[in-house]
């Protein structure tokens, strides 16, 4: 993507001023100067900037400066931190700690503005969608935020407002990402391992269901539906006569939020069933993966409700993962594989789901997977510690050049983080035992006559198309063969910036030989005797003029050199 592609407004140019800006300040700047942004930074901000190296410390630890970075930049950077921080397999533990922090917490907006936006969305005001709605949010985030409403029929209701204008933020951001994303790729050599584009595009995938709330509605429905004969789950009900794309109404549930009741403060256990809470929602979670087909991709203690005496209530629907029949087929072969200590297959199901690099060594990958396993074989359930368990896997990933499909990297973060939950609740609880049934049970139903048969016929069908169409693509093949003969197409990618680099370079030849010109011709004029005479001044007076002109050129160049920061 080229960078006039959508640099052709003031606004583009200035926000790309902007994250320049940013990324020098906070000591990016070598990043800044590698994909030639150095022209949106001032001079002496360039002089500032850190040595070459995407994880130098000699300002403070690289993760402080991205969460920094993020922070001021606004709404789609915050989104990207969070999101980096969900990724282990391909950001150090000690960035992704520092992510971690990063909070989606900003000022809210005014609430005639939000009221404004339910009256647009819901096509008549507020006031009569709801009997009552609070002046005031009670949560504000980047892309939205939250206010208490009760119904007609008294219900209690949170109703979520998008923030106005946030859509085309997101839109120019995303643009802007996705050039620097394939700039770091093409000129940062050592940032590659960190898949900047691939980063980019899952991104753009989140956001773009996030800024629709009609997919978090159908989603949150969806699981209302599949736990409604489940007395220990509960999901808050979509009112969908007050939903739209940018406003969401959710029946509001009661109870107190997990992590309240997992600090040192909590409820007593007589009025909570601890080891019941932990088992509903351990058996909740598997059974959205096995069952459902789709799950919360986000289950930290902050989404989830407790109710006396053991009612899990489930929250935020915005982040989810997706379980095609295809992956639910590698999941089970790779969970199988776990559990029974066939590192091998492990690494077979990583190369079937397309994770392993190009330079993947995979019987050192295998090793080093044994050797975690037999590391904690054979560790009693209290004594694991699934945050350290999941953190020593990640760095194994990392390694080996691993990058987990999203879904797949998702999936495991919220089994750990489920699992951490429920340890906290019933340390005696074990995942592994839970997990052993189902996994047996989807293999049974994975390859029974049925499903091997199903299999087989589509497999038939595949074949019998590619012979059918094969002929007919073969004739049209050499048709345009003969008649158009062979060509050879070449496509470089950095062919632009180096046309881009020899142009500049040729530029400043020239101005550096018509600055010599000057010069010369200026000795020449200025060696002329006094008493030749032009328009009644002196020949010589036009030498000096010409020496003026030459240093005020020179001056320019220089300064343009030294702007670009390549004095050598």
């Amino acid at each position: 993507m080229s960078l006039t592609q959508f640099t052709r407004s003031v606004r583009s140019l200035n926000r790309l001023r902007q994250i320049a800006q940013v990324l020098t300040r906070h000591g990016f700047g070598h990043i800044v100067t590698q994909i030639d942004l150095t022209r949106f930074v001032p001079v002496w901000m360039l002089r500032k900037k850190v040595a070459p190296g995407p994880l130098d410390e000699t300002v403070s630890p690289v993760g402080q400066r991205l969460v920094q970075v993020c922070a001021e930049l606004g709404p789609t950077f915050i989104k990207l931190g969070q999101m980096l921080s969900t990724r282990p397999d391909v950001v150090p533990a000690d960035v992704l700690e520092e992510l971690r922090s990063l909070q989606d917490d900003v000022p809210p907006f005014d609430t005639s503005v939000a009221m404004e936006m339910i009256a647009q969305e819901l096509g008549r005001p507020a006031d009569q969608c709801f009997e009552w709605i609070d002046d005031a949010p009670i949560a504000s985030a980047s892309i939205g935020q939250v206010y208490r409403a009760r119904s007609g029929d008294g219900a209690s209701l949170m109703v979520k407002v998008q923030r106005p204008g946030i859509d085309r933020v997101i839109e120019l951001d995303m643009q802007l990402l996705r050039w620097l994303a394939e700039s770091l790729e093409s000129f940062v050599p050592e940032l590659r391992i960190y898949r900047p584009v691939m980063i980019v595009d899952e991104l753009d995938q989140m956001l773009v269901r996030e800024l629709d709330y009609v997919n978090e509605a159908s989603t949150t429905t969806r699981f209302a539906e599949a736990f409604s004969d489940d007395p220990g789950i509960r999901i808050p009900r979509v009112i969908w006569d007050h939903s739209g794309s940018r406003v969401l109404t959710l029946e509001a549930l009661e109870g107190t939020k997990l992590d309240t009741l997992l600090s040192p403060s909590g409820q007593d256990d007589a009025v909570v069933d601890r080891r019941l809470i932990a088992r509903r929602l351990a058996d909740g979670y598997l059974k959205q993966i096995f069952e459902l087909g789709v799950f919360h991709a986000d289950p930290h203690p902050g989404n989830i409700l407790v109710a006396a005496p053991a009612t899990v209530g489930l929250l935020d629907f915005g982040q989810v993962g997706v379980i095609t029949d295809e992956f639910m087929t590698e999941l089970t072969l790779f969970l199988f594989a776990c559990v029974n200590n066939e590192m091998g297959m492990v690494v077979e199901t990583f190369a079937e789901a397309g994770a392993l690099g190009r330079d993947t060594d995979r019987r050192l990958l295998q090793r080093s997977l044994q050797v975690l396993y037999d590391k904690y074989r054979n560790l009693p359930a209290k004594r694991i510690d699934l945050t350290t368990l999941f953190n020593e896997c990640s760095e194994v990933m990392r390694r080996h050049d691993v990058v987990l499909p999203r879904d797949l990297s998702m999936l495991i973060k919220a089994l750990g983080t489920v699992g951490s939950v429920a340890s906290g609740l019933d340390p005696d609880l074990r995942m592994l035992d839970l997990l052993r049934p189902r996994i047996k049970k989807v293999i049974a139903e994975r390859f029974s006559p049925g499903q091997m048969g199903r299999a087989a016929a589509m497999l038939g069908w595949d074949l019998v198309s590619i012979l059918r169409r094969a002929p007919r693509q073969l004739r049209e093949g050499l048709r345009r063969l003969s008649s158009r003969g062979w060509e050879l197409h070449v496509r470089h990618e950095n062919i632009d910036r180096v046309i881009r680099e020899l142009d500049r370079s040729s530029n400043r030849l020239a101005f550096s030989i018509v600055i010599a010109g000057i010069i010369v011709g200026s000795s020449v004029v200025f060696s002329a005797g006094s008493d030749v005479m032009i328009l009644g001044f002196e020949v010589r007076s036009f030498g000096i003029v010409g020496y003026l002109i030459a240093g005020v050129l020179g001056l320019a160049l220089s300064w343009a050199i030294f702007r670009s920061g390549r004095l050598h």
